[in-house]
């Protein structure tokens, strides 16, 4: 076993028991809790000096875990879930109406499916999405490196996976999709040029469908 792997392990032990870790992902270092877990997510806050009404997104592991989480899903959304998952293209949905208030307090959900097997691996063994936010200080720099986690957040958190450097080096694109047309919140590593190259394939599949119907 290699000595990632066990790193992996240990990290998803800490978070059954409720702990905090840093770990690689396909964007930046994502700071990770249960999302299930009011307590560990709490901490997530504090230790990044966040506000509250700021929610945190969600990492899943495959696209069908989506429907478990959000409710309705427009079709823009498995539409460009289709084109950029796995990848860095975090979703802003419909949340369900089971969703603890703590993880959702409004309307809707942040969710991605990130590329990176670290990541990926954790999310699995635990079985729960777990929390995606950055591992750094709310408003200062990403961290690319299991180092600079440790610079940041060293002595704050319970541990830090280091998978080597990040090979995206920049957070995801955030595109707000529960309304008719999807709106980009935060410009990340997905260019805005490509978002509405696949919104505009959407449309056109879309009004081809609608002439056939007719």
């Amino acid at each position: 076993m290699g000595v990632l792997q066990r790193e992996i392990e240990k990290g998803v032990k800490i978070l059954q028991k409720g702990g905090v870790i840093a770990f690689p992902t396909d964007t930046v270092y994502g700071l990770g809790a249960d999302a299930f877990n009011s307590t560990a997510v709490g901490r997530i806050y504090e230790i990044k000096n966040r506000p509250k009404h700021r929610q945190l997104p969600l990492l899943i592991a495959d696209v069908e875990r989506l429907t478990t989480l959000a409710d309705p899903i427009p079709e823009i959304a498995w539409f460009l879930a289709r084109r950029f998952w796995p990848g860095g293209l975090t979703l802003v949905l419909p949340k369900i109406d089971s969703l603890p208030v703590y993880l959702a307090p409004e309307s809707t959900i942040a969710i991605r499916v990130p590329d990176h097997p670290a990541c990926l691996a954790i999310i699995q063994h635990l079985g729960n999405p777990i929390i995606g936010t950055s591992a750094n200080i709310s408003d200062q720099p990403a961290a690319l490196t299991a180092e600079e986690v440790g610079q940041q957040l060293g002595g704050k958190i319970d541990f830090i996976i280091n998978g080597g450097k990040c090979p995206g080096g920049k957070e995801s694109t955030v595109v707000d999709v529960s309304h008719e047309s999807p709106r980009i919140l935060r410009q990340g590593i997905i260019p805005a040029y490509e978002i509405d190259k696949v919104y505009k394939e959407y449309l056109e599949v879309n009004s081809e469908a609608h002439c056939y119907r007719l």
